[in-house]
């Protein structure tokens, strides 16, 4: 098992060792019942102490994640089943560079008949009728767009359309500083695996997105998150933080946030890139949600200020429009995009090209007035959860209606066990997402997040019925 180990950084090794064996077994990659190596060949393969390793098996074990017998060794916790003598051949044995999969276990509910956990839109309000119209009309009149590998970089067509898209929102970019990307989690990982290395330090939001924190963990980063409020991320808290561990990277995901629903102010929002130019670090801006508001538009995006390159600055376009589509941007400039590129080529020779020009006559001439309609729909979704939520929530839980986007982030009163109610959640075919996946290490988390968007709308209402009278039964125990 590797390990990758900061020897001087602020988290203690033994803390280091049972976060990413506790990482790995929350994620599902280490099953449950399998046989740990043994504190012995643990602590040669780390070059660490033996008393190290044991420091960290006792808290895995204080933990409730692994379980040790005396002789027979530490096993995964919580397989009856299979409880003993669990081995997996070599495979099982063969080493891997993953500290942690918790994005791949979220996706992992496609078969209840009432699907919560994932931040979606109902395929019946996508524009999947025209996207794939175009597609069929490329395939049989240009055919050898299969044939044909694009630009590194992106179409240089689409790449237009997206700079004249930014531009609209207040981000003055040429086609030239736009890099089209495989959806907004290739650009994360793009700008981890280019500027982020083992024990650099990464800020993130107090909660963050499951997919980012799993890519900065493996990149061996020390993340550390900063409290939020009613106006986003904790500037304060985080310059305070920052005078003691200068950042690398700063990641935020300002505008209703996932999985939160805050958006960060507009005074936050200026006081970060002040921050950034102080520390000559990166922003990278996660902005999948702008254009889904209910009322009022957002503050504008932080890019939109950015007059030293600071910010790099995601944007997806196949969550509103075709997530099988996988096409987002990213917005940087000079030096900072090159190296993306560069990245970008090593990583999959380019975005396909047939996919690309698939989805350029739509956000070229419909994205707009599409996603008016669509924010009326979401909105009208968001207020029958809301009002099921007043009708039917037992005592003790909190929730505070977000302004856009497509999630409700649930507190739940201190003494509930988030993942008692969510095996028995999925026992009743409900899945949610549980807050503890939105923060690394041991961190406990009393909040679960539901979405409204990702089901037909009747059955969002039937499901949230279900849940509710779920979690009050529960919540009585």
């Amino acid at each position: 098992m590797h390990i990758e180990l900061n020897r001087k950084g602020s988290k203690s090794l033994p803390r280091q060792i049972c976060d990413a064996v506790g990482y790995r077994i929350s994620s599902g990659l280490l099953e449950r019942g399998v046989r740990l190596p043994s504190v012995r060949s643990l602590a040669v393969d780390l070059k660490v102490s033996q008393v190290t390793v044991s420091k960290a098996y006792a808290e895995l074990e204080k933990r409730g994640l692994i379980r040790c017998e005396q002789g027979l060794g530490c096993f995964v916790a919580e397989a009856e089943e299979k409880k003993g003598h669990e081995e997996t051949g070599w495979s099982g044995k063969y080493t891997d560079y993953l500290p942690r999969a918790q994005l791949w276990r979220n996706f992992n509910y496609s078969e209840v008949a009432y699907p919560f956990h994932l931040a979606a839109i109902h395929s019946g309000s996508l524009p999947l009728g025209h996207i794939g119209s175009m597609m069929a009309t490329l395939v049989t009149q240009q055919p050898e767009l299969m044939a044909t590998y694009g630009k590194f970089q992106g179409d240089g067509e689409l790449r237009d359309v997206m700079s004249t898209h930014l531009q609209e929102r207040g981000i003055q970019v040429s086609s030239s500083e736009v890099l089209i990307t495989s959806g907004a989690q290739q650009g994360i990982d793009l700008v981890a695996r280019t500027f982020v290395g083992p024990g650099d330090t990464v800020y993130l939001e107090a909660p963050s997105y499951t997919g980012a924190i799993d890519v900065f963990a493996g990149r061996g980063a020390e993340m550390i998150f900063v409290p939020m409020d009613s106006e986003g991320m904790r500037v304060d808290i985080l310059t305070r933080l920052c005078d003691q561990r200068p950042p690398k990277l700063i990641y935020t995901n300002p505008t209703f946030q996932n999985p939160s629903g805050v958006t960060m102010s507009m005074r936050r929002r200026q006081r970060l890139l002040e921050l950034a130019r102080s520390y000559r670090c990166l922003i990278v801006e996660d902005d999948p949600f702008s254009d889904l508001y209910f009322r009022m538009p957002p503050p504008p995006s932080i890019k939109s200020m950015d007059t030293g390159g600071h910010v790099v600055y995601l944007k997806s376009f196949s969550k509103v429009l075709a997530p099988g589509s996988r096409i987002a941007c990213v917005a940087a400039g000079g030096n900072i995009l090159s190296r993306l590129i560069a990245a970008k080529t090593a990583s999959d020779l380019g975005s396909p090209l047939l996919t690309q020009r698939a989805v350029l006559p739509f956000i070229s001439k419909k994205y707009n007035t599409y996603t008016e309609q669509l924010r009326i729909s979401l909105r009208n979704r968001m207020e029958k959860a809301a009002k099921l939520l007043k009708q039917l929530a037992p005592p003790g839980v909190k929730w505070v209606l977000p302004d856009g986007g497509l999630n409700l982030w649930l507190e739940l009163p201190p003494t509930a066990d988030i993942m008692k109610l969510h095996a028995l959640a999925e026992r009743n075919s409900i899945s949610f997402l549980p807050g503890d996946v939105c923060y690394s290490g041991d961190s406990r988390s009393t909040h679960i997040r539901l979405c409204y968007s990702q089901m037909p709308e009747a059955d969002m209402e039937e499901g949230l019925r279900r849940f509710l009278a779920l979690l009050s039964e529960f919540l009585k125990q």
